[in-house]
């Protein structure tokens, strides 16, 4: 052999022992993470997220790690029960709700309390903040890659304006979560909680005036038709609600993983993606937003200084949340404080 040819062979062999192990295996996933959720395999979330979330994770591995979808629930059990199937590690990854476990994880609850929102992006870096300084034994068992939120709720009604709490009063109004339906209780209105698609039956014979939903919501249920007036706050109001979300991984499965495929895992989670979420859900805000205008359906403002003094009737929610959070063994005053400081400099 001459010395070129030594030298070539060593070069290649001190690559070799320098590759990551992942990387040699382009070709052969070593990891398949199973990810689960509610929604179907043809919504946004999971075409627009979801799989270039996926491709993401298989480029940075090289293919050492591989995601199987399984939406619409796909591997048994109900949507409450996501949480505990990434924990049991009958899916390795979920994606879910907190208020569907209402109580469960109250620090993750917190922002899903009435006028806890700005848009959905500057909500969930406050919310993934929240849960680094609150949170982070919460999920005990699991492995927190991001939290989120979805823009600010909308009253979608058969016809009324509200522009006052006054206007609220005698309305029947599908609520999206306890608090949000504690809060519209305070005000007058007579609220109902049953899943969306009895939400929209109710809608289409009357049962209901009316919902409390995000614009994102809009087009997958067509409420634009079912409903000819939407009712938002004023640009730089707070909005009247937002849901939480949780993205958990099996803690098992993660500390399983090599340093590398971790590092890849971690470099694909964290605060970035809660932000990446958020600015996700924006996105679908404006699109529904867009279909509501499309339909001719008028969108009416409730003024900024309404919005204010809804906040301040709705000051026995907090002070009933800041009970269950001190139950719970938090500072429950520190903890709103905080939240409403995050969204405030946001």
């Amino acid at each position: 052999m001459t010395t070129m040819t030594r030298r070539t062979a060593l070069a290649s062999m001190g690559a070799a022992l320098a590759t990551p192990a992942f990387l040699k295996k382009a070709h052969a996933a070593e990891v398949t993470l199973r990810v689960a959720h509610f929604l179907p395999g043809v919504a946004p979330m999971q075409t627009q997220f979801f799989d270039v979330w996926a491709k993401e994770i298989s480029d940075a591995s090289n293919g050492a790690i591989e995601m199987q979808m399984f939406p619409s629930m796909q591997l048994g059990g109900k949507p409450p029960q996501l949480a505990d199937q990434a924990r049991q590690g009958i899916a390795d990854i979920t994606w879910t709700l907190p208020v569907y476990t209402p109580d469960r994880f109250p620090v993750a609850e917190t922002m899903a309390l009435p006028f806890m929102v700005t848009n959905a992006e500057k909500t969930s870096v406050a919310m993934h903040q929240l849960m680094q300084e609150f949170g982070q034994n919460e999920y005990k068992g699991l492995k927190p890659l991001a939290f989120h939120t979805h823009d600010g709720g909308k009253f979608h009604t058969r016809g009324q304006k509200i522009s006052t709490a006054e206007d609220l009063k005698g309305l029947k109004l599908r609520a999206p979560n306890q608090a949000t339906g504690k809060m519209l209780e305070l005000m007058g209105a007579e609220t109902v909680f049953f899943p969306v698609t009895e939400m929209v039956v109710g809608l289409s014979n009357g049962v209901i005036d009316g919902c409390c939903l995000p614009y994102e919501v809009v087009p997958a249920f067509k409420l634009q038709e079912l409903t000819s007036v939407t009712n938002e706050p004023e640009a730089g109001a707070r909005g009247l609600y937002c849901n939480t979300f949780a993205l958990v991984m099996n803690e098992r499965k993660y500390e399983g993983l090599s340093d590398d495929l971790r590092k890849v895992i971690d470099d694909a989670s964290g605060a970035a993606l809660s932000q990446r979420l958020g600015a996700q859900f924006d996105k679908f805000e404006a699109f529904g937003r867009s279909v509501v205008e499309k339909q001719g359906n008028e969108i009416h403002t409730i003024p900024a200084a309404e919005i204010a003094k809804w906040r301040e009737m709705a000051t026995p929610i907090y002070d009933e949340w800041i009970g269950k959070l001190n139950d719970a063994g938090h500072d429950g005053a520190a903890i709103v404080a905080r939240a409403n400081e995050l969204l405030d400099a946001g």
